[in-house]
């Protein structure tokens, strides 16, 4: 019987606790909870260990990411080449292309990506095998608040204030919009993830002051099929830029790592 594997969290926030309890509670036969890694001291918040960086990879041979692109860029390379595996959520650190190439190419550790918050990923994956697709969109749209940014004009600003319908905030490339809205636009990057070009996938983000439920929808079609995914999540209610799912996204991939069967692949 194979031993379990240990998992270090990265990230003690609206995914990261869910993920980080579940463990704790043996809830994911096959993996256990060895450690946290967050900036800020948890104490007994924390079920296990809260260890820095460093320690965490002598403890654990899986990382799970939780915290946001910055991590992804500062750590994900070091991370694989101790020999520990990463599962990354903020797939929108991977519109970097030369981040993705180095992660692609990093090692002894291996490194997994979640769908998070949109379905049909594995789909798009396999009809991208069949010839490249001709076009891919995406349409997120969310509650105003949830997308406003530094960035942002006051003009830009006011209208998605002060709107009483759907405002588009922003149209581009997946390579362009997460880069914009950091902690809101994971889904373009994993929708490009799957059909393997950033440039091929146009993303448009709209603010809705009536989005009670944060809505991705995906259109892609090529020579071999159409395709038309629609999601309408419900916002986490301690961090409306995440959907309540995203943490069990994760944890479902957790569950293929460690050996979990009847789990859809």
């Amino acid at each position: 019987m194979s031993t379990a594997r240990k998992v270090g969290v990265v990230g003690w926030g609206a995914i990261g606790r869910i993920v980080g309890t579940a463990l704790a509670e043996g809830r994911l036969p096959g993996a256990e909870l060895a450690c946290v890694v967050d900036n800020r001291p948890l104490g007994e918040a924390a079920p296990a260990r809260q260890v820095p960086f460093e320690e965490a990879l002598e403890l654990c041979d899986l990382i799970v990411e939780a915290a946001g692109q910055g991590v992804v860029r500062e750590w994900g390379e070091r991370i694989l080449a101790s020999g520990t595996d990463l599962l990354v959520a903020s797939t929108g650190a991977l519109t970097d292309d030369e981040l993705a190439k180095r992660l692609l190419a990093a090692g002894p550790g291996r490194v997994y990506f979640t769908g998070g918050a949109v379905g049909g990923l594995d789909l798009l994956q396999a009809a991208r095998s069949l010839g490249p697709l001709d076009e891919v969109r995406l349409t997120t749209t969310k509650l105003p608040a949830t997308l406003e940014q530094p960035w942002m004009d006051e003009e830009l600003l006011t209208r998605m204030r002060t709107a009483t319908g759907p405002v588009e905030v922003m149209s581009g490339t997946a390579r362009d919009v997460p880069v914009k809205f950091p902690k809101s636009t994971n889904v373009a990057a994993s929708v490009a993830l799957a059909v393997g070009d950033l440039d091929t996938v146009r993303v448009q983000v709209v603010a809705d002051p009536a989005a009670d439920r944060t809505r991705h929808v995906v259109e892609a079609s090529g020579p071999h099929g159409a395709y038309r995914f629609e999601v309408a999540h419900l916002p986490d209610p301690g961090n409306p830029a995440t959907s309540q799912v995203v943490p069990y996204a994760v944890l479902r991939s957790l569950g293929a790592l460690a050996g979990r069967t009847g789990q859809i692949l």
